[in-house]
């Protein structure tokens, strides 16, 4: 197998890795201000995600450090082309990131609800915009022969791509919503149940719409591997939300994360050989050959993978074993 090719199969992996763990993590944290009735709920349900969700981050740095070394002009014209909108993501993280650790340096509620509400809006902001990035990829963007983006921020707006941005945010919602009812030992489940089967309703029904619209609007489907990923997804999709609505919320979390998963190779299989597709013409498209770091440059990456990649693996199993019970008012406690 060739090393472009290899390194285009990790970076989806990689972002898969990244859509299925961080989807709950913004699905909660969008969650928090309206599920939470009260401080101890609210605490209850930061703690589900409190020891992992930097860990998960994790997988969005590891993702663009890999796009930085193995095609390094895909990184340029993807950072330069979405300045703004990565701008934008990134002031979210760290206003959520900020949230996390001054929530509860004060016992004021105006000051707790506050941070709550800065949760929310640096779990949204992200779980929108990386459904708009991620449709502009697929739908394609202005790009020139010399690799450069010539549009604006608002090119990267349109029906299709705010589609792929509710789509993202409104299926991390039914995804947080599953793993809280994993998480919590309280009256919370109940209410809890609500929220996924009023998200998964809404999801599944934009979810449709962005099938029907990739089809109409670019080339994925002209690939089996993805026409067959993004039907798999919407059928597992509908598959978790029965099981939800029948309580069987273990199976119904494997089906939200596994649907997750498909849907990123379904976008992913969708472009190669490409990385990002010029709407100005198809042959100035980035695609693992004409953006890759030299052969030497993958070769030492490779190394680098297949020594590092299984240690963060094993490790961050190991995490999520420790921090496997559930979390109770109890809990808090300690």
């Amino acid at each position: 197998m060739e090393l472009n090719v290899l390194w285009f199969i990790l970076i989806t992996v990689l972002f898969s890795g990244f859509f299925f763990l961080e989807g709950f993590d913004y699905g909660v944290g969008m969650l928090l201000p309206f599920l939470g009735k009260d401080d101890t709920e609210r605490r209850i349900i930061i703690n589900t995600i409190g020891p992992v969700w930097d860990g998960n981050e994790v997988w969005m740095i590891t993702a663009g450090g890999a796009l930085f070394a193995a095609f390094p002009h895909v990184y340029a014209t993807l950072f330069s082309g979405f300045y703004m909108a990565l701008f934008l993501l990134l002031m979210a993280l760290i206003v959520r990131g900020v949230a996390f650790e001054f929530r509860s340096k004060d016992e004021n509620r105006t000051w707790r609800a506050t941070w709550d509400w800065m949760i929310f809006i640096g779990s949204a902001v992200p779980a929108l915009l990386w459904g708009v990035a991620v449709a502009n990829l697929i739908q394609g963007v202005p790009i020139d022969e010399k690799m450069h983006y010539v549009g604006n921020f608002f090119d990267l707006l349109s029906p299709y791509t705010l589609t792929g941005g509710l789509t993202f945010l409104l299926v991390f919602l039914f995804h947080g919503a599953l793993y809280l009812a994993l998480k919590v030992d309280t009256k919370l489940v109940e209410r809890i149940r609500q929220t996924a089967l009023s998200s998964g309703a809404a999801a599944a029904v934009v979810f449709l719409g962005l099938l029907g619209l990739s089809y109409a609007k670019t080339d994925l489907f002209a690939s089996s591997l993805a026409a067959a990923a993004f039907w798999g997804a919407a059928i597992i999709f509908v598959l978790g939300y029965i099981l939800a609505w029948q309580r069987k919320y273990g199976w119904a979390f494997a089906t939200s994360s596994l649907s997750i998963i498909l849907t990123t190779i379904a976008f992913f299989a969708g472009l190669f050989p490409r990385f990002m597709v010029s709407s100005l013409n198809p042959a100035w498209s980035l695609t693992i050959h004409n953006s890759s770091s030299s052969i030497y440059t993958l070769k030492i990456m490779t190394v680098a993978a297949l020594l590092l990649v299984p240690v963060v693996l094993v490790y961050q199993a190991w995490t999520y074993w420790v921090f496997r019970k559930r979390v109770t008012a109890k809990s808090l406690e300690y």
